[in-house]
């Protein structure tokens, strides 16, 4: 987007109406859960809770934000509150507090089963402020501000880049310096397909033994991204889920867990605070498509909801309009 011809320094006033109707729009995967979710040392010896995303590609919200003359965010459609505290307080950070807008918001992603349905309209909108006002944000800020505003966040404003993050606070615990190594996931809904309100959800309780073993699997997630391993992540995500079981069962996890083994998947995952299973498989492998299939003939044999092939992130961002 182009800025509107203007004089070198024109008056404040003139700045603000120029201004005044331009849009920006920016855009937000979901994603199916996590790969590894635990609690892990930061550099310094201090523990924080966080997570490894598994970002989506299909499914993503999308919001358009247009600079209007006062203050104040209006959203539609009205039961978007996050996005609108996003909305404002990404003007804060822009020291725009002083407009307003009219925000937008469109998703395909279900509520309610972990695919981060809010985050993502969360993220969406803080790039479509910036993107109104021609700013750029860096992840890191995006994610600070997500967390702002809706208590706990996932990592999706990193896309594409592994990163283990602290959900509750904002911050990246250790930046694994690549994108997972390539994986497909066979994806469906445990215990019948209900909902969960994940942010009803009081923090796991977990004992001195699991968060030793997440530093064992925070290294493992490290080895498979370095090495494009699909088969070490998938061991440190089967170990997570594993935990995360004790802590929100999710029904049938052990038929999920014998299906992987049959057809020699790489692993499982699961969205630790929703009803979401997945069966990591090797993308690159030989006979993908076949094992594909299978997988999610016999999950459907087994009575999972909605099983579905997932497309993993490959881009996204800001949409010009």
């Amino acid at each position: 987007m182009t800025r509107p011809e203007s004089s070198p320094h024109p008056p404040a006033s003139s700045t603000n109406a120029l201004r005044v109707n331009r849009s920006g729009a920016g855009r937000a995967g979901a994603h199916h859960g996590e790969l590894i979710q635990g609690v892990f040392q930061d550099q310094r010896g201090r523990l924080h809770r966080g997570l490894v995303t598994l970002p989506l590609s299909h499914m993503s919200s999308l919001a358009i934000f247009r600079i209007t003359d006062g203050q104040g965010v209006k959203v539609m459609p009205p039961e978007k509150t996050k996005a609108a505290k996003a909305a404002s307080l990404t003007l804060r950070h822009l020291n725009e507090h002083n407009r307003g807008g009219l925000l937008t918001v469109e998703s395909t992603i279900p509520v309610g089963h972990g695919y981060g349905s809010s985050t993502a309209d969360v993220v969406a909108t803080i790039r479509a402020v910036a993107y109104a006002f021609e700013m750029g944000l860096r992840p890191s800020v995006i994610s600070r501000l997500a967390v702002e505003a809706e208590q706990a966040s996932d990592a999706i404003a990193f896309e594409d880049q592994a990163v283990l993050f602290a959900q509750r606070e904002g911050l990246v615990i250790e930046h694994f310096g690549d994108a997972l190594p390539p994986i497909r996931v066979i994806g469906f809904k445990a215990n019948d397909g209900q909902l969960v309100d994940t942010l009803a959800l009081p923090p796991a309780r977990y004992s001195s033994e699991e968060i030793q073993t997440f530093s064992m699997l925070r290294g493992l997630a490290a080895r498979s991204i370095r090495f494009q391993d699909p088969r070490l992540l998938g061991q440190a995500a089967t170990l997570s889920a594993k935990i995360s079981q004790r802590h929100l069962a999710k029904a049938q996890f052990a038929t999920a867990l014998a299906i992987a083994d049959q057809f020699d998947a790489c692993g499982v995952q699961v969205a630790h605070s929703g009803s979401l299973i997945g069966i990591i498989l090797d993308a690159s492998a030989v006979r993908i498509a076949d094992a594909s299939r299978n997988i999610a003939e016999a999950a459907t044999a087994a009575g999972f909801k909605d099983v579905v092939v997932q497309p993993i992130y490959s881009g996204g961002g800001a949409v010009e309009i």
